[in-house]
């Protein structure tokens, strides 16, 4: 089946690495492993973070100029190659699908949607063309995937008699594969960054960036400030436009390079990632405001136990007691002892992290997320009112 593409926060081949982007990506995959041939149709980005009525406007006019863009392409398409299915991934108030709705209804395509946010309280404000946006996307769309349960109560009235709503957990497309020798890879970190092989290593992994990603590496600092003893030392990879404020809050806990424990990587490719998440010990992160957290799943893949605040659909993906622990939102003593309790007790890191790998590989993978999104793309053809019918 012919597939139409389209990310309206932050486009799959958008050049900065986020978490949004990486599941885009990973949609994509989803949907070429179960045999459709997928075409990224529209780059064009609908966020507005400030809540400016004239910027959203002129969005909304940059949109409605690439609807009418993509109708005519589609139009003179030969009609083996047209796409039979429009796929939006996460549209919420602040980056709605302008163009998705206008396109399947012009052209009689069933209309997907994986990520759909429906916040009732942005009715009125700064960003309420944004929802009404959103409301118009949920009630047109035939079937909605929804990452976590949370976000599925506000979208279930929205939807039309013959939608259908699926969860479709997060997942990897590809899981690390066992490293040969643990002990030959953290002797290279250790090396390259400056590490005490005999501690425990803790390690978190984001971007940084103003706002809650900002927030949750300020938390994370002030929690590790809190630990007593010399026996553990912090990884920190990633970087951003908020990293010297990120560098900041770390600063009275001191650099590796000084002798403190806290070493930084910046950025790194997929195969130096996969180097530190199987050296490291406990994945730390207190994920305020988080959807879900990608780099949660990538760490209990390499069979990291992790320490995360409870927020979010982070449950989802991290289960308490099982893989790891979660703390009560913004509790900095929760936190601090939780990550103690991991350091303390190699038995606990071991038991957890085992737990966490098999979960991921045996319920979080691309072959059973691409059976849930094909059921759904199939469901958007059957029950479209319009399904068959092309504009000529």
């Amino acid at each position: 089946m012919q597939i139409a593409f389209y990310s309206p926060l932050k486009s799959p081949c958008h050049s900065a690495p986020s978490g949004d982007r990486r599941m885009a990506r990973q949609l994509i995959s989803a949907l070429r492993c179960s045999g459709h041939t997928v075409t990224i149709t529209s780059d064009l980005r609908s966020f507005e973070g400030h809540g400016n009525p004239e910027h959203q406007a002129i969005i909304r006019h940059e949109a409605d100029s690439e609807a009418k863009r993509i109708i005519r392409v589609i139009q003179e398409t030969d009609r083996q190659l047209r796409p039979e299915v429009w796929f939006t991934y996460h549209l919420y108030y602040k980056a709605p699908d302008w163009i998705g709705p206008r396109v399947c209804q012009a052209l009689g395509m069933g209309y997907v949607i994986a990520e759909a946010s429906h916040a009732p309280k942005r009715q009125h404000g700064p960003w309420a063309s944004g929802h009404e946006a959103v409301v118009n996307a949920i009630q047109t769309a035939d079937s909605i995937l929804s990452l976590t349960k949370r976000d599925m109560p506000c979208v279930t009235p929205l939807m039309h008699d013959l939608a259908r709503q699926f969860y479709l957990p997060p997942f990897l497309e590809k899981n690390p594969d066992q490293i040969a020798s643990r002990e030959e890879v953290r002797h290279a970190v250790a090396n390259r960054y400056g590490l005490d092989t005999r501690k425990q290593w803790l390690l978190a992994v984001a971007m940084m960036r103003p706002g809650d990603k900002l927030n949750s590496y300020e938390f994370l600092a002030r929690a590790l400030g809190a630990l007593s003893n010399d026996d553990w030392q912090l990884l920190i990879v990633g970087d951003g436009t908020a990293r010297a404020d990120v560098e900041s809050a770390f600063s009275s806990i001191g650099s590796a390079i000084d002798g403190g424990p806290v070493a930084w990587t910046g950025q790194l490719d997929e195969a130096a990632l996969i180097d530190v998440y199987a050296a490291c010990d406990v994945f730390v992160w207190p994920a305020v405001n988080e959807a879900y957290g990608m780099a949660l799943l990538e760490a209990q893949a390499a069979g990291i136990p992790a320490v995360a605040g409870n927020y979010g659909g982070v449950p989802e993906v991290l289960q308490d007691g099982v893989t790891g622990l979660l703390v009560e939102p913004g509790s900095l003593e929760q936190f601090t002892g939780a990550v103690r309790s991991m350091i303390e007790s190699p038995s606990l890191r071991a038991t957890f992290g085992e737990r966490a790998r098999a979960y991921v590989h045996s319920e979080r993978s691309l072959a059973q997320a691409s059976q849930i999104v094909n059921e759904a793309v199939e469901h958007a053809v059957v029950v479209h009112p319009r399904r068959g019918i092309r504009a000529s």
